[in-house]
């Protein structure tokens, strides 16, 4: 059975940090680009991170600019899971975060396309008080 579990998420005051985890079971994450993903309600799915599988290249790693420089997406094959290191948080940065699996090879222009990821996880909600 595919399953991806995030967990992590929890209250914490502004300019905390948290650690998410995102662990699969059912398939090899390694073969996947794993994206990050928050949602508030009333808002649409927004991309916060993703990384793709490795490659000759190395691993390709995207973030838009309203998180760049506090989040910190890395993949630990071995244990076929996946971590958001979220540093400095703010209120703004309250929401649920999901984590998804795609067989694709993301770039700058498509990484926070929802459609190109298959398997998702059920999230954990982030709270940051003020």
């Amino acid at each position: 059975q595919v399953q991806l579990v995030e967990s992590g998420g929890g209250l914490v005051q502004a300019g905390g940090s948290l650690r998410l985890s995102c662990a699969a079971s059912g398939f090899t994450l390694d073969e996947y680009a794993i994206g990050w993903f928050r949602q508030v309600p009333g808002k649409e799915r927004e991309g916060v991170s993703s990384i793709s599988s490795r490659d000759i290249s190395g691993f390709g790693i995207y973030y838009p600019k309203s998180v760049k420089g506090r989040f910190t997406i890395s993949r630990d094959n071995a244990k076929n899971t996946v971590f958001l290191q979220i540093n400095n948080l703010s209120p703004t940065d309250t929401a649920v975060y999901y984590c998804a699996a795609g067989r694709f090879r993301p770039d700058i222009s498509n990484y926070a396309d929802a459609s190109l990821y298959t398997f998702w996880g059920q999230g954990t909600q982030v709270t940051v008080s003020s």
